[in-house]
């Protein structure tokens, strides 16, 4: 155990180093990648979203791709699909962006939704299949997704189902002045990220994902979860609830979180810090979508988490 909290130690002291000041995001990014979810960064251009998707893929050393979504992507480009092969008269397979093990979705919610659909499958089974054939995706096969908020222009909403297939969800914001000062001072054209280097290896990252299923969650720590779960389902601010396997997520999104704050058991702060991540985006209110309702659904679910009593 003590181990895998070095490993993912390792890791976000890695990515902190490029996302500076930030290393309470990186140690949720990190959450969601040793959980086997994937992960979404949703914030304004230019905060660094995909330095640090970048920067986590070359950390831990996995294949990496990157696919820049557009409004006229189509499901092939990402998928890839069968060619003909006029040398052997027979059509040959060409495997898409999407089959590696680190995948960054970049502005994801630029293309459209019959693009955005291609990824369902393979986020949720890890599988491809196209011309009534499936092929299967690499097991750690990870996907962080930037996202711009929907008050941008070209941008369209992601669906609840695709949603639903994001572990976390977390937004980075402008670094804090001094460290924006800094980063001025010391970087011109030089790329931060190239600077790092393989410190975890794909065996160790397989072994500190296996170990968060050693993580203890106590009977007192789960039943505050899960009246979490219930409050959402109970609340009539919102059309429905957090789902079943939202609660699932939850539950391993914690036993990672621990992993990375090096305990070997899950605390009551582990589902309070988790909670805005992992369901703020799952919940919708009452009445559809409206301009502004990311942050009244926060405004909610953290009133909902300070009305519950926390186990001692």
């Amino acid at each position: 155990m003590m181990d895998a909290s070095e490993t993912a130690a390792r890791i976000v002291e890695a990515v902190s180093s490029v996302i500076r000041g930030k290393e309470e995001k990186a140690k949720l990014a990190v959450t969601a990648l040793l959980s086997g979810g994937h992960l979404l960064v949703e914030d304004a251009p230019g905060v660094g979203k995909t330095t640090l998707a970048r920067a986590l893929a070359k950390v831990v050393g996995l294949p990496f791709r990157r696919v820049q979504f557009t409004s006229d992507l189509m499901p092939a480009d990402v998928l890839g699909g069968n060619v003909f092969d006029p040398s052997r008269a027979t059509f040959q397979f060409r495997p898409g962006p999407i089959f590696t093990s680190v995948l960054l979705a970049d502005e994801i919610n630029r293309t459209t939704p019959k693009t955005q659909s291609a990824l369902l499958e393979a986020m949720e089974e890890r599988q491809v299949s196209l011309d009534g054939e499936t092929r299967p995706l690499p097991p750690e096969f990870f996907v962080i997704a930037t996202q711009n908020p929907l008050d941008f222009e070209g941008t369209y909403p992601l669906p609840e189902s695709q949603l639903d297939r994001f572990t976390l969800r977390i937004t980075l914001g402008p670094p804090h002045p001094e460290v924006e000062r800094a980063l001025l001072e010391r970087r011109g054209a030089e790329d931060p990220v190239e600077a790092l280097t393989t410190s975890v290896g794909a065996e160790a990252l397989a072994r500190a994902k296996a170990a968060v299923d050693q993580v203890r969650v106590e009977g007192p720590v789960l039943d505050y979860l899960h009246a979490l779960v219930l409050a959402t389902r109970d609340s009539k601010a919102f059309a429905a609830g957090a789902s079943t396997r939202a609660a699932l997520v939850f539950v391993r999104a914690v036993r990672a979180r621990a992993l990375v704050e090096g305990r070997g058991h899950a605390l009551p702060d582990d589902v309070k810090a988790l909670a805005e991540p992992v369901l703020a985006h799952r919940l919708r209110l009452r009445g559809g979508y409206a301009v502004g309702e990311r942050d009244e659904v926060i405004r909610v679910l953290r009133a909902i988490v300070e009305s519950l009593a926390v186990p001692r």
